[in-house]
Protein backbone atom coordinates (compact mmCIF):
# COMPACT_ATOMS: atom_id res chain seq x y z
CA UNK A 1 0.00 0.00 0.00
CA UNK A 2 2.74 2.11 0.71
CA UNK A 3 4.34 1.35 -1.89
CA UNK A 4 1.47 1.93 -4.23
CA UNK A 5 1.14 5.78 -2.06
CA UNK A 6 4.85 6.39 -3.09
CA UNK A 7 4.45 5.72 -6.65
CA UNK A 8 1.82 7.51 -7.17
CA UNK A 9 3.31 10.40 -5.66
CA UNK A 10 6.49 10.28 -7.60
CA UNK A 11 4.44 10.35 -11.10
CA UNK A 12 2.28 13.12 -9.74
CA UNK A 13 5.45 15.03 -9.12
CA UNK A 14 6.71 13.56 -12.84
CA UNK A 15 3.18 15.69 -14.31
CA UNK A 16 3.97 18.83 -12.54
CA UNK A 17 7.31 19.03 -13.57
CA UNK A 18 7.01 18.41 -17.10
CA UNK A 19 3.65 20.70 -17.18
CA UNK A 20 6.09 22.96 -15.59
CA UNK A 21 8.72 22.86 -17.84
CA UNK A 22 5.71 23.19 -20.69
CA UNK A 23 4.25 26.17 -19.20
CA UNK A 24 7.78 28.18 -18.95
CA UNK A 25 8.43 27.01 -22.45
CA UNK A 26 5.93 28.78 -23.95
CA UNK A 27 5.94 31.96 -21.30
CA UNK A 28 9.45 32.38 -21.34
CA UNK A 29 9.94 32.01 -25.00
CA UNK A 30 7.04 34.78 -25.52
CA UNK A 31 8.28 37.23 -23.00
CA UNK A 32 11.51 36.77 -24.40
CA UNK A 33 10.77 37.24 -27.95
CA UNK A 34 8.54 40.63 -26.65
CA UNK A 35 11.83 41.30 -24.84
CA UNK A 36 14.25 40.94 -27.79
CA UNK A 37 12.16 43.16 -30.09
CA UNK A 38 11.76 46.11 -28.02
CA UNK A 39 15.17 45.40 -26.59
CA UNK A 40 16.69 45.73 -30.25
CA UNK A 41 14.72 48.61 -31.08
CA UNK A 42 16.16 50.58 -27.67
CA UNK A 43 19.78 49.44 -28.85
CA UNK A 44 19.64 51.24 -32.29
CA UNK A 45 17.55 54.01 -30.44
CA UNK A 46 20.55 54.83 -27.87
CA UNK A 47 22.77 53.96 -30.84
CA UNK A 48 21.62 56.66 -33.02
CA UNK A 49 21.37 59.45 -30.01
CA UNK A 50 24.59 58.90 -29.33
CA UNK A 51 25.94 59.00 -32.90
CA UNK A 52 23.76 62.09 -33.56
CA UNK A 53 25.23 63.99 -30.44
CA UNK A 54 29.04 62.64 -31.35
CA UNK A 55 27.92 64.24 -34.91
CA UNK A 56 26.45 67.36 -33.37
CA UNK A 57 27.76 69.18 -30.32
CA UNK A 58 25.10 71.40 -29.80
CA UNK A 59 23.10 69.24 -28.68
CA UNK A 60 24.54 69.31 -25.21
CA UNK A 61 22.67 72.58 -24.83
CA UNK A 62 19.51 71.39 -25.55
CA UNK A 63 19.84 69.38 -22.52
CA UNK A 64 17.10 71.97 -20.54
CA UNK A 65 14.76 72.01 -22.65
CA UNK A 66 15.12 67.75 -23.08
CA UNK A 67 14.89 67.76 -19.51
CA UNK A 68 11.98 69.68 -18.63
CA UNK A 69 10.50 67.48 -21.44
CA UNK A 70 11.32 64.23 -19.66
CA UNK A 71 9.61 65.91 -16.28
CA UNK A 72 6.15 66.93 -18.42
CA UNK A 73 6.12 63.33 -19.44
CA UNK A 74 6.02 61.63 -16.27
CA UNK A 75 3.61 64.07 -14.95
CA UNK A 76 1.26 63.78 -17.88
CA UNK A 77 1.76 59.85 -17.03
CA UNK A 78 0.99 60.40 -13.23
CA UNK A 79 4.42 59.02 -12.47
CA UNK A 80 6.55 61.68 -10.94
CA UNK A 81 7.23 59.69 -8.11
CA UNK A 82 9.05 56.34 -10.25
CA UNK A 83 12.46 55.25 -8.32
CA UNK A 84 13.16 53.60 -11.89
CA UNK A 85 14.87 50.74 -10.90
CA UNK A 86 14.55 50.60 -7.26
CA UNK A 87 10.89 50.02 -8.02
CA UNK A 88 11.04 46.96 -10.46
CA UNK A 89 12.89 45.66 -7.78
CA UNK A 90 10.89 46.35 -5.18
CA UNK A 91 7.98 44.68 -7.24
CA UNK A 92 9.25 41.39 -7.12
CA UNK A 93 9.03 41.12 -3.65
CA UNK A 94 5.33 42.50 -3.66
CA UNK A 95 1.97 43.11 -5.08
CA UNK A 96 2.58 46.72 -7.16
CA UNK A 97 3.37 45.68 -10.33
CA UNK A 98 5.23 48.08 -12.96
CA UNK A 99 2.84 49.87 -15.23
CA UNK A 100 3.10 49.24 -19.07
CA UNK A 101 3.04 53.14 -19.53
CA UNK A 102 6.66 52.79 -18.06
CA UNK A 103 7.86 51.26 -20.86
CA UNK A 104 7.54 54.21 -23.49
CA UNK A 105 8.55 56.60 -20.73
CA UNK A 106 12.00 55.21 -19.96
CA UNK A 107 12.50 53.94 -23.64
CA UNK A 108 11.91 57.67 -24.45
CA UNK A 109 13.80 60.01 -21.53
CA UNK A 110 16.52 57.44 -22.09
CA UNK A 111 17.10 58.73 -25.85
CA UNK A 112 16.42 61.96 -24.65
CA UNK A 113 19.14 61.48 -22.13
CA UNK A 114 21.76 60.17 -24.29
CA UNK A 115 20.80 62.78 -27.25
CA UNK A 116 21.71 66.07 -25.42
CA UNK A 117 24.93 64.14 -23.19
CA UNK A 118 23.58 62.90 -20.08
CA UNK A 119 25.86 60.77 -17.90
CA UNK A 120 23.69 57.65 -18.44
CA UNK A 121 24.02 53.68 -19.38
CA UNK A 122 21.34 51.86 -20.69
CA UNK A 123 21.37 48.72 -18.69
CA UNK A 124 19.30 49.93 -15.89
CA UNK A 125 16.42 51.46 -18.58
CA UNK A 126 16.89 47.93 -19.63
CA UNK A 127 15.66 46.27 -16.34
CA UNK A 128 12.71 48.90 -16.04
CA UNK A 129 11.60 48.05 -19.37
CA UNK A 130 11.96 44.50 -18.97
CA UNK A 131 9.89 44.49 -15.92
CA UNK A 132 6.96 46.16 -17.46
CA UNK A 133 7.16 43.58 -19.80
CA UNK A 134 7.11 41.08 -17.75
CA UNK A 135 4.51 42.74 -15.56
CA UNK A 136 2.23 43.32 -18.31
CA UNK A 137 2.56 39.45 -19.40
CA UNK A 138 1.71 37.96 -16.28
CA UNK A 139 -1.31 39.91 -16.22
CA UNK A 140 -2.51 39.34 -19.21
CA UNK A 141 -1.49 35.50 -18.73
CA UNK A 142 -3.16 35.72 -15.78
CA UNK A 143 -0.56 34.11 -14.16
CA UNK A 144 -1.09 34.57 -10.18
CA UNK A 145 1.39 36.45 -8.26
CA UNK A 146 4.21 34.13 -7.69
CA UNK A 147 4.23 33.22 -11.17
CA UNK A 148 3.87 37.20 -12.09
CA UNK A 149 7.54 37.96 -9.86
CA UNK A 150 8.97 35.30 -11.80
CA UNK A 151 8.10 36.89 -15.19
CA UNK A 152 9.83 40.42 -14.37
CA UNK A 153 12.52 38.70 -13.91
CA UNK A 154 12.42 36.73 -16.88
CA UNK A 155 11.49 40.44 -18.42
CA UNK A 156 14.70 42.04 -16.61
CA UNK A 157 16.80 39.35 -17.62
CA UNK A 158 15.74 39.25 -21.51
CA UNK A 159 15.73 43.06 -22.28
CA UNK A 160 19.47 43.25 -20.29
CA UNK A 161 20.52 40.27 -22.74
CA UNK A 162 18.86 42.12 -25.64
CA UNK A 163 21.34 44.98 -24.98
CA UNK A 164 24.20 43.39 -23.83
CA UNK A 165 25.05 40.10 -25.32
CA UNK A 166 25.41 38.23 -22.34
CA UNK A 167 22.78 35.85 -20.66
CA UNK A 168 24.32 33.87 -18.28
CA UNK A 169 25.09 37.16 -16.87
CA UNK A 170 21.74 38.73 -17.17
CA UNK A 171 20.05 35.35 -15.89
CA UNK A 172 22.21 35.31 -12.71
CA UNK A 173 21.90 38.83 -12.34
CA UNK A 174 18.36 39.55 -12.20
CA UNK A 175 17.70 36.50 -9.43
CA UNK A 176 20.77 37.95 -7.44
CA UNK A 177 20.29 41.39 -7.38
CA UNK A 178 16.47 41.56 -5.69
CA UNK A 179 17.46 39.99 -2.42
CA UNK A 180 21.67 39.84 -0.95
CA UNK A 181 22.11 36.42 0.39
CA UNK A 182 19.37 34.18 -1.40
CA UNK A 183 18.68 32.59 -4.73
CA UNK A 184 15.90 31.61 -5.89
CA UNK A 185 16.96 28.71 -8.30
CA UNK A 186 13.34 28.12 -9.71
CA UNK A 187 13.66 31.50 -11.53
CA UNK A 188 16.99 30.05 -13.49
CA UNK A 189 15.28 28.42 -16.05
CA UNK A 190 12.49 30.67 -16.74
CA UNK A 191 15.09 33.75 -17.01
CA UNK A 192 17.59 31.55 -18.87
CA UNK A 193 15.28 30.54 -21.46
CA UNK A 194 13.83 33.91 -21.58
CA UNK A 195 17.34 35.22 -22.05
CA UNK A 196 18.38 32.68 -24.89
CA UNK A 197 15.43 33.66 -26.73
CA UNK A 198 15.71 37.80 -26.40
CA UNK A 199 19.38 36.91 -27.38
CA UNK A 200 18.87 35.07 -30.84
CA UNK A 201 15.90 37.59 -31.19
CA UNK A 202 18.66 40.94 -30.52
CA UNK A 203 21.33 39.25 -33.04
CA UNK A 204 18.68 38.83 -36.15
CA UNK A 205 18.04 42.18 -35.86
CA UNK A 206 21.82 43.41 -35.97
CA UNK A 207 22.32 44.10 -32.12
CA UNK A 208 26.60 43.22 -31.65
CA UNK A 209 26.95 41.33 -28.36
CA UNK A 210 29.54 43.18 -25.69
CA UNK A 211 33.13 41.73 -25.40
CA UNK A 212 36.50 42.81 -25.39
CA UNK A 213 39.90 41.24 -26.42
CA UNK A 214 41.98 40.77 -23.57
CA UNK A 215 45.58 41.06 -24.59
CA UNK A 216 47.94 39.41 -22.14
CA UNK A 217 47.17 39.09 -18.39
CA UNK A 218 49.59 37.53 -15.49
CA UNK A 219 50.24 33.84 -14.67
CA UNK A 220 48.31 32.13 -12.03
CA UNK A 221 51.11 33.10 -8.92
CA UNK A 222 50.71 34.43 -5.35
CA UNK A 223 52.36 38.05 -6.36
CA UNK A 224 49.46 38.62 -9.00
CA UNK A 225 46.72 37.24 -7.13
CA UNK A 226 48.30 39.68 -4.04
CA UNK A 227 48.11 42.52 -6.63
CA UNK A 228 44.79 41.63 -7.80
CA UNK A 229 43.18 41.52 -3.95
CA UNK A 230 44.64 44.42 -3.46
CA UNK A 231 43.06 46.14 -6.43
CA UNK A 232 39.30 44.99 -5.65
CA UNK A 233 40.04 46.53 -2.23
CA UNK A 234 40.90 49.59 -3.81
CA UNK A 235 37.91 48.69 -5.98
CA UNK A 236 35.54 48.13 -3.34
CA UNK A 237 36.16 51.91 -1.77
CA UNK A 238 35.31 53.06 -5.63
CA UNK A 239 32.05 51.33 -5.59
CA UNK A 240 31.22 52.56 -2.42
CA UNK A 241 31.85 56.55 -2.96
CA UNK A 242 29.94 55.64 -6.23
CA UNK A 243 27.29 54.27 -4.44
CA UNK A 244 27.18 57.08 -1.81
CA UNK A 245 27.36 59.76 -4.47
CA UNK A 246 24.15 58.47 -6.45
CA UNK A 247 21.92 58.41 -3.49
CA UNK A 248 23.58 61.97 -2.05
CA UNK A 249 22.87 63.49 -5.56
CA UNK A 250 19.65 62.61 -5.46
CA UNK A 251 18.40 63.35 -2.25
CA UNK A 252 20.63 67.09 -2.48
CA UNK A 253 18.28 67.73 -5.68
CA UNK A 254 15.16 67.24 -3.65
CA UNK A 255 16.41 68.71 -0.46
CA UNK A 256 17.16 72.25 -2.21
CA UNK A 257 14.99 72.20 -5.47
CA UNK A 258 11.70 70.31 -4.23
CA UNK A 259 10.36 70.88 -7.42
CA UNK A 260 11.14 68.56 -10.50
CA UNK A 261 11.16 70.90 -12.94
CA UNK A 262 14.07 73.20 -11.35
CA UNK A 263 16.06 70.19 -10.54
CA UNK A 264 16.17 69.00 -13.96
CA UNK A 265 17.11 72.92 -14.89
CA UNK A 266 19.61 73.55 -12.44
CA UNK A 267 21.37 69.58 -13.00
CA UNK A 268 21.22 70.56 -16.34
CA UNK A 269 23.42 73.68 -16.06
CA UNK A 270 25.79 71.42 -13.74
CA UNK A 271 26.52 68.60 -16.36
CA UNK A 272 26.89 71.51 -18.98
CA UNK A 273 29.16 73.26 -16.44
CA UNK A 274 31.29 70.36 -15.55
CA UNK A 275 31.69 69.54 -19.39
CA UNK A 276 32.72 72.50 -20.36
CA UNK A 277 35.40 72.45 -17.69
CA UNK A 278 36.57 68.65 -18.33
CA UNK A 279 37.43 70.11 -22.14
CA UNK A 280 36.43 67.15 -23.51
CA UNK A 281 32.58 64.93 -23.95
CA UNK A 282 34.58 61.52 -23.35
CA UNK A 283 32.52 61.70 -20.25
CA UNK A 284 28.67 62.42 -21.90
CA UNK A 285 26.90 59.54 -22.80
CA UNK A 286 27.45 55.84 -21.70
CA UNK A 287 31.53 56.01 -21.85
CA UNK A 288 31.46 53.04 -24.08
CA UNK A 289 34.38 54.58 -26.11
CA UNK A 290 36.06 55.50 -22.56
CA UNK A 291 35.95 51.89 -21.83
CA UNK A 292 37.24 50.82 -24.72
CA UNK A 293 40.54 53.30 -23.86
CA UNK A 294 40.93 52.17 -20.53
CA UNK A 295 41.06 48.48 -21.77
CA UNK A 296 43.72 49.39 -24.00
CA UNK A 297 45.28 50.84 -21.12
CA UNK A 298 45.18 54.29 -21.94
CA UNK A 299 43.25 56.16 -18.56
CA UNK A 300 43.62 59.70 -17.51
CA UNK A 301 43.81 59.07 -13.23
CA UNK A 302 40.81 61.50 -12.93
CA UNK A 303 38.37 60.29 -15.67
CA UNK A 304 36.66 57.75 -13.28
CA UNK A 305 35.80 60.05 -10.59
CA UNK A 306 35.06 62.91 -13.33
CA UNK A 307 32.44 60.00 -14.85
CA UNK A 308 31.72 59.66 -10.95
CA UNK A 309 30.56 62.63 -10.26
CA UNK A 310 28.69 63.36 -14.18
CA UNK A 311 26.34 60.28 -13.53
CA UNK A 312 25.46 60.88 -10.08
CA UNK A 313 24.65 65.00 -11.44
CA UNK A 314 22.46 63.17 -14.53
CA UNK A 315 20.31 60.48 -12.46
CA UNK A 316 19.91 62.78 -9.24
CA UNK A 317 18.42 65.41 -11.41
CA UNK A 318 15.84 63.62 -13.07
CA UNK A 319 17.59 62.67 -16.35
CA UNK A 320 17.12 58.54 -17.27
CA UNK A 321 19.08 55.55 -17.76
CA UNK A 322 21.09 53.45 -16.04
CA UNK A 323 23.49 53.02 -14.05
CA UNK A 324 25.66 49.81 -14.88
CA UNK A 325 27.42 51.43 -18.42
CA UNK A 326 28.75 54.29 -16.16
CA UNK A 327 29.74 51.58 -13.19
CA UNK A 328 31.84 49.70 -15.98
CA UNK A 329 33.36 53.13 -17.04
CA UNK A 330 34.36 53.82 -13.56
CA UNK A 331 35.98 50.81 -12.87
CA UNK A 332 37.75 50.28 -16.09
CA UNK A 333 39.50 53.77 -16.07
CA UNK A 334 40.70 53.58 -12.35
CA UNK A 335 41.51 50.05 -12.61
CA UNK A 336 43.92 50.85 -15.27
CA UNK A 337 45.44 53.80 -13.25
CA UNK A 338 45.28 52.05 -10.18
CA UNK A 339 46.42 48.45 -11.39
CA UNK A 340 49.66 49.82 -12.91
CA UNK A 341 50.78 51.47 -10.06
CA UNK A 342 50.02 48.28 -8.08
CA UNK A 343 52.27 46.21 -11.06
CA UNK A 344 50.00 44.98 -12.76
CA UNK A 345 49.37 45.38 -16.86
CA UNK A 346 47.17 48.54 -16.90
CA UNK A 347 44.76 46.65 -19.67
CA UNK A 348 44.34 43.88 -17.12
CA UNK A 349 43.98 46.00 -14.12
CA UNK A 350 41.26 47.81 -16.19
CA UNK A 351 39.45 44.60 -16.45
CA UNK A 352 39.78 43.40 -12.84
CA UNK A 353 38.64 47.32 -12.12
CA UNK A 354 35.48 46.83 -14.12
CA UNK A 355 33.83 44.13 -13.42
CA UNK A 356 35.09 44.70 -9.37
CA UNK A 357 33.27 48.03 -9.37
CA UNK A 358 30.37 46.79 -10.97
CA UNK A 359 30.51 44.16 -7.93
CA UNK A 360 30.69 46.43 -5.31
CA UNK A 361 27.86 48.55 -6.53
CA UNK A 362 25.35 45.87 -6.77
CA UNK A 363 26.51 43.17 -4.66
CA UNK A 364 25.97 40.23 -7.55
CA UNK A 365 29.47 38.41 -7.36
CA UNK A 366 28.22 35.41 -8.96
CA UNK A 367 26.49 37.23 -12.03
CA UNK A 368 29.97 39.30 -11.83
CA UNK A 369 32.20 36.57 -11.99
CA UNK A 370 30.07 35.57 -15.01
CA UNK A 371 30.15 38.60 -17.02
CA UNK A 372 34.17 38.96 -16.63
CA UNK A 373 33.94 34.98 -18.34
CA UNK A 374 31.24 36.57 -21.17
CA UNK A 375 33.46 39.69 -21.35
CA UNK A 376 36.62 38.90 -21.26
CA UNK A 377 36.70 35.06 -21.54
CA UNK A 378 37.48 31.94 -18.94
CA UNK A 379 41.69 32.27 -19.27
CA UNK A 380 41.71 34.82 -15.96
CA UNK A 381 38.49 34.21 -14.08
CA UNK A 382 39.93 32.97 -11.44
CA UNK A 383 41.36 36.43 -10.72
CA UNK A 384 38.08 38.08 -11.54
CA UNK A 385 36.41 36.10 -9.04
CA UNK A 386 39.15 36.62 -6.65
CA UNK A 387 38.44 40.36 -6.98
CA UNK A 388 34.57 39.67 -7.38
CA UNK A 389 34.49 37.84 -3.89
CA UNK A 390 36.97 40.99 -2.18
CA UNK A 391 34.73 43.71 -3.40
CA UNK A 392 31.38 41.98 -2.44
CA UNK A 393 32.92 41.89 1.09
CA UNK A 394 34.52 44.99 1.55
CA UNK A 395 31.45 47.04 -0.26
CA UNK A 396 29.21 46.27 3.24
CA UNK A 397 25.87 47.05 3.13
CA UNK A 398 26.26 49.89 -0.02
CA UNK A 399 24.52 49.47 -2.60
CA UNK A 400 23.30 51.43 -6.22
CA UNK A 401 19.67 50.21 -5.43
CA UNK A 402 18.18 51.48 -1.79
CA UNK A 403 15.41 48.64 -2.55
CA UNK A 404 18.12 45.80 -2.81
CA UNK A 405 17.29 43.65 0.74
CA UNK A 406 20.60 42.36 2.56
CA UNK A 407 18.62 39.43 3.86
CA UNK A 408 21.77 37.64 5.13
CA UNK A 409 25.16 39.07 6.02
CA UNK A 410 28.04 39.15 4.06
CA UNK A 411 29.80 39.05 7.14
CA UNK A 412 28.71 36.16 9.18
CA UNK A 413 27.34 32.71 7.85
CA UNK A 414 23.80 31.60 8.43
CA UNK A 415 22.95 27.68 8.30
CA UNK A 416 19.74 26.20 8.29
CA UNK A 417 19.85 23.66 11.12
CA UNK A 418 18.15 20.21 10.13
CA UNK A 419 14.92 20.06 11.76
CA UNK A 420 14.20 24.04 10.88
CA UNK A 421 11.81 25.42 8.01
Amino acid sequence: MEEHESLHSHIQDGERTVLTLLRWLAVASLTGAVCGLIGAAFYHGVSLATQLREEQPWLLYAMPPAGLLIVWLYHVADMENDSGTNQIIASVRSRERPRLRLLPLIFVSTLLTHLTGGSSGREGAALQIGGSIGATLGKWLRLGEKNTNLIILCGMSAVFTALFGTPLTATVFSIEVVSIGILHYSALLPCFLASLVSYAVALALGVAPTAYLLAGGPALRALPLLQTGVLAAACAVVSIAFCAAMHAGARLYRRFFPRPWLRILVGSALIIAVTLLSGTRDYNGAGGEGILRALAGEARPWDFAVKLLLTALTLGAGFRGGEIVPAFFIGATFGCVAGELLGLEATFGAAVGLVAVFCGAVNCPLASILLSVELFGSSHVLFFALACTVSYLLSGRYSLYSSQKIVYSKLEPTYINAGTH
